[in-house]
């Protein structure tokens, strides 16, 4: 049985996608899923499927103004390595891809809730919304990549990516992990913000 909510769209492993999500897009070819290590000098993201098995891991170097970050495979083979730009308002990063291509994200701005991500070089975008977790990947067709649901209220910062484009694994999970680069630069600035405010 699917979960049902209108507003986040997160599912454990082993859980049916959102019926929302089925309603809208179709069932996913596969769903993964990453979970935060915590307490741990290097930023450090674990991807896995429906079984718990690891598929990628990813690390981020400590300390890393540029939030150097490269991803690896099970087999402990190099997938993609991920960069902010130092000074940008539209929070970019670059992706290269072990085998190609290269790529960057950039946030348009000026949109009070939901966001849109441009994915330069593939012509791809993701529309979100922060309040509500959910993420949407298009392709340069308007067709459904993936939609990511990030799980409210979790120390783990765990997402679901629910995969309709399974071809392009590889690039999701590097550009899903940039989204979460992005999102955590967004609440430290926020957070940044309020305690200067208050001080």
């Amino acid at each position: 049985m699917g979960t049902f909510s209108k507003i986040h769209r997160f599912h454990e492993a082993g859980q049916e996608a959102n019926v929302i999500n089925t309603e809208t897009f179709g069932a996913p070819k596969k769903s993964l899923y990453t979970a935060r290590e915590l307490f741990t000098l290097n930023q450090h993201i674990e991807v896995t499927d429906d079984d718990g098995n690891t598929l990628y891991m990813a690390g981020t170097k400590f300390p890393s103004i540029l939030d150097k970050t490269d991803i690896f495979d099970a087999q402990d083979r190099h997938v993609a390595h991920i960069e902010r730009k130092l000074i940008s308002i539209h929070q970019r990063h670059f992706v290269s891809m072990e085998e190609g291509p290269d790529f960057e994200l950039s946030n348009e701005l000026f949109h009070l809730i939901d966001d849109v991500i441009n994915i330069d070089g593939l012509g791809w975008r993701i529309t979100g919304n922060i309040l509500a977790l959910n993420f949407v990947i298009y392709d340069d067709s308007e067709k459904i990549v993936a939609l990511v649901g990030q799980k409210m209220l979790s120390l783990h910062d765990k997402y679901c990516i629910d995969i309709y484009q399974p071809e392009h694994e590889q690039i999701i999970v590097a550009i899903v992990i940039t989204l979460q680069h992005m999102i955590r630069d967004r609440e430290n600035a926020a957070s940044s913000g309020s305690s200067s405010s208050s001080s």
